[in-house]
């Protein structure tokens, strides 16, 4: 059983959302510089590269991303193509498969030269308010896209209605995927945060097992 990678790697230079700290790592203490170890420091937003969205982000009063239940976080998923152009809609959620509770899609976002690239792409696919609104229908515990957010940049900074209809439902929400080696199809998912107390959001480790 190999484990398929779906993490984005944290470097310098790596793009982050507008406004967000660049990711920055610095040795505090060096062998080469005559200390006995390395030791190195990070500075990054809490939402850079993969990681988890927690419904404090929006929600004042709501839980920090260390109070989301593992059981939500790990277990059966399956990895969804989008077809065609534009967003993740109503239609596309309605051909999941029945009783899917961990959904991962995998979208023009993937391609190298959008991953790559330290210019923050503001046209990548998100997910509509009807797609948003058919998951919570549907008993969606996590969706995971492989674009910097579940919102259209448009929307993301304003109503973030997309944002506030998952979180608000107890959906997880996981952003900046990166789903190219993971072909669609069923899977069992494991995407774990640094458990911070009463952050908003955090990095995470995430992998698939194949069946």
């Amino acid at each position: 059983m190999n484990p398929v990678d779906i993490t984005a790697t944290l470097r310098p230079g790596m793009h982050v959302w507008p406004g967000d700290d660049e990711f920055e790592m610095r040795l505090t203490s060096s062998i080469a510089g005559g200390d006995g170890v390395n030791v190195s420091n990070a500075s990054l937003s809490l939402h850079t590269g993969t990681h988890v969205d927690a419904p404090r982000h929006y929600f004042d009063a709501a839980r920090g991303v260390d109070r989301i239940p593992l059981n939500a976080l790990c277990g059966p998923c399956v990895v969804v193509a989008k077809s065609g152009e534009g967003h993740v809609d109503g239609d596309d959620v309605n051909q999941l498969p029945a009783g899917v509770e961990r959904v991962l899609f995998k979208t023009a976002n993937g391609a190298a030269s959008q991953r790559e690239s330290p210019t923050f792409d503001q046209a990548f696919v998100a997910l509509t308010e009807a797609a948003a609104d058919r998951l919570i229908e549907r008993g969606v515990v996590l969706v995971g896209v492989d674009g910097p957010s579940v919102e259209p940049f448009e929307q993301a900074e304003d109503e973030a209605r997309v944002h506030r209809a998952l979180l608000r439902a107890g959906v997880v929400v996981v952003e900046g995927l990166d789903l190219r080696s993971a072909e669609p199809g069923n899977y069992t998912l494991a995407c774990l945060p640094l458990k911070i107390a009463d952050a908003v959001g955090s990095p995470a480790r995430a992998i698939l097992l194949p069946p």
